[in-house]
């Protein structure tokens, strides 16, 4: 992270608004701000209020010079405005993973295998019209060597072939973690994403810190929907190991959701067993409120889909009752000892989704009450009707709880995003240095790897050599 630099005030100084170290605009707030201190701004010099122009030139030449001085302070006074009254964009890029993180210094000081990515590809193309398996390092080097935007596209679909080809078990992690890096270099994040969605096609299983390369870009940039299907793919490989990853994925999640985004229920599922699966990393506020609105979405869809609509395809339990863990949830905080509270706007959120659902269990009743009658062969799961009767138990218990909760004062009036953003401020830097030494490690282990595998493929083709000269030899002997 960049360090703050503090006004005369010894109040922060807002950031420059093109996000770099702008030494013109510092001076700008810093003349700014001396001008509008000083008290010859309100208080002419005696020389100003008793000499008089002596004649229509001089009178002009100073309304002159009193405009310019005008226009230069109005520029002043309006770009500090403009930087103290921006959204929380600019403060959010300080929750962002620093420079030191997303740097590509290490990244690039490997070992360089230059290649000619036409040659690479009629080598790929003539292996598998003879039905015969390309090498890991044959797609490693065609992905190290991209370097446009219209050989991100060809690696795509050499990726395609190696993961449908008898090699396919053989993608080596560092080819993922370049295939990421390049497309983010070369402007192509949604290749990333689609690969990384379609994993199965493309065998893109990325480790945590690449995890967090793209999950970052996203939330730098404020495509917080993309972000989220991010974090969905790392519930999907319940990756969630990294506190960074935790820290960056909550963020997503928090941001994402504070837009009040119009869901469908496969939303809603993806985002509750994200934020719950999430939240069970973290044993603070932030982690319990997480849990609460995961399991109240999964609730959500349980009694809309019933329980076979939420597991199916999660790492979930097939156990029913999401609406009776978040009320579990909310039943720990209210024993727990410390500093433990809830989000008010988390319990705002099951507010409101019990309420839906109570709405909506009226409105079905009173269609039943018409004579409506059912779709013939519709199975009903007399399970997951038992699990609707409970709703007006569910709601009784949450007003119950909620009352407790506020007067044992264990409801943080703070937003969730605000208490994600204060948590990352706090534990994302001491989490960034640990990653960073695990990748430097992963790095050379890597790099180890790719010479034994280089030295392995050296010997095999000068065995073959042999092997191809012995038998030229064996022919020109039997013609002899």
């Amino acid at each position: 992270m960049q360090n703050s630099s503090f006004s005369i005030s010894g109040q922060p100084r807002p950031p420059c608004p093109s996000g770099r170290n702008c030494k013109q605009f510092e001076e700008v707030l810093t003349s700014s701000s001396s001008f509008l201190s000083s008290p010859t701004l309100f208080n002419p010099s005696p020389l100003l209020r008793e000499k008089k122009p002596t004649n229509g030139a001089n009178l002009s030449s100073t309304m002159v010079r009193s405009k310019m001085a005008a226009s230069v302070l109005k520029r002043c006074v309006t770009a500090a405005v403009k930087v103290k009254a921006l959204s929380p964009s600019f403060t959010a890029r300080r929750w962002l993973l620093s420079a030191a993180y997303t740097d590509t210094k290490l990244w690039e000081e490997r070992e360089n295998d230059p290649q000619n990515l036409a040659v690479l590809a009629n080598l790929m193309d003539r292996t598998y019209d003879r039905k015969l398996p390309v090498s890991s390092l044959t797609i490693s080097r065609f992905v190290d060597n991209i370097s446009s935007r219209e050989e991100v596209d060809q690696a795509e679909y050499y990726l395609y072939k190696f993961r449908h080809s008898p090699n396919c078990w053989y993608l080596r992690d560092w080819t993922v973690h370049s295939w990421i890096r390049q497309c983010l270099k070369y402007g192509a994040r949604e290749k990333a994403l689609h690969t990384l969605k379609n994993k199965t096609q493309y065998g893109i299983f990325p480790d945590d810190f690449t995890f967090n390369l793209l999950l970052n870009s996203y939330i730098k940039d404020g495509d917080f929907k993309s972000a989220c299907s991010v974090v969905e793919e790392l519930m999907l490989q319940e990756a969630f190991d990294l506190p960074s990853t935790q820290i960056l994925s909550l963020n997503a999640l928090g941001s994402f959701l504070a837009t009040k985004p119009q869901l469908s229920v496969s939303e809603e599922r993806a985002l509750g067993a994200s934020l719950l699966i999430c939240g069970l990393k973290q044993d603070n506020t932030v982690g319990f409120s997480a849990q609460l609105l995961g399991n109240a979405l999964l609730g959500k869809v349980e009694m809309l889909k019933g329980i076979h609509g939420v597991f199916k395809g999660m790492p979930l339990s097939w156990v029913r009752g999401y609406l009776g863990r978040a009320l579990a949830v909310m039943e720990r905080v209210s024993a727990a000892s410390g500093d433990i509270k809830l989000s008010k706007d988390t319990l705002d959120c099951v507010s409101d989704v019990l309420q839906e659902l109570s709405g909506a269990s009226d409105s079905s009743g009173d269609e039943e009450s018409d004579g409506e009658e059912t779709k013939e062969g519709e199975a009903v799961d007399e399970d997951d009707e038992a699990e609707k009767a409970n709703l007006p138990h569910y709601v009784s218990r949450f007003k119950e709880l909620s009352n407790h909760l506020e007067s044992q004062g264990k409801v943080d009036p703070a937003s969730f995003q605000t208490l994600v953003a204060t948590m990352a401020q706090q534990n994302l830097a001491s989490a960034e240095k640990l990653d960073i030494e695990q990748y430097q490690s992963r790095l050379k282990a890597w790099e180890a790897e790719k010479r034994v595998l280089v030295q392995r493929e050296k010997e095999q083709k000068e065995k073959a050599e042999q092997e191809k000269q012995e038998r030229l030899a064996a022919q020109a002997a039997a013609q002899a």
